[in-house]
């Protein structure tokens, strides 16, 4: 059995990300975002963002994979949020396919995200979930995150309002 490898994406991975964006959202938001708007939701436009964000290094995304079969992928650098400091980076997103969930695919998408950051200098790390996405919360949870109390916001997606929440870790 071949074992999970991480790379930087290149261009020619934009696809494959895009189908792996909208086969998550549509299987880990099913319940939380009406059906309409997660079957509206289109391979080619996510294919055109993160083609931009693969050619611009921002986010910086990294795949998983096994003999080439894309898995997963992560998009991180420095945290968006205002009045963090430069040594604050932030998990952009995080998607695996939900074929391969529980494979120990987050958790290498998880290593080389951390391992980028460190090398950027990033001391600390956030990120920011739906708060009723018990999978990722438990999966960040296992991984050292920690609930950053008073920052829970309420987004609207596709006409429906969702809490999210800001994760936090140390990265020394």
């Amino acid at each position: 059995m071949s074992s999970i490898q991480v790379r930087p994406a290149t261009l020619r991975d934009a696809k494959g990300i895009a189908e792996i964006h909208v086969a998550a959202w549509q299987d880990a938001y099913k319940g939380l975002l009406p059906d309409a708007v997660l079957d509206a939701m289109s391979v080619q436009k996510r294919q055109a963002f993160w083609r931009e964000a693969i050619d611009l290094c921002e986010p910086q995304v990294v795949v998983a994979h096994i003999d080439n079969e894309l898995m997963g992928f992560v998009g991180f650098d420095r945290s968006r949020d205002k009045g963090t400091p430069s040594s604050t980076g932030e998990i952009w997103a995080m998607y695996v396919n939900p074929v391969h969930w529980d494979k120990g695919v987050g958790l290498a998408l998880w290593d080389a995200a951390r391992d980028g950051l460190q090398e950027e200098g990033c001391t600390k790390v956030t990120l920011w979930t739906y708060l009723r996405n018990e999978r990722a919360l438990r999966f960040f949870e296992l991984a050292g995150f920690k609930r950053e109390l008073g920052s829970a916001k309420t987004t609207e997606v596709g006409g429906t309002r969702l809490e999210e929440l800001r994760l936090h870790r140390s990265l020394v």
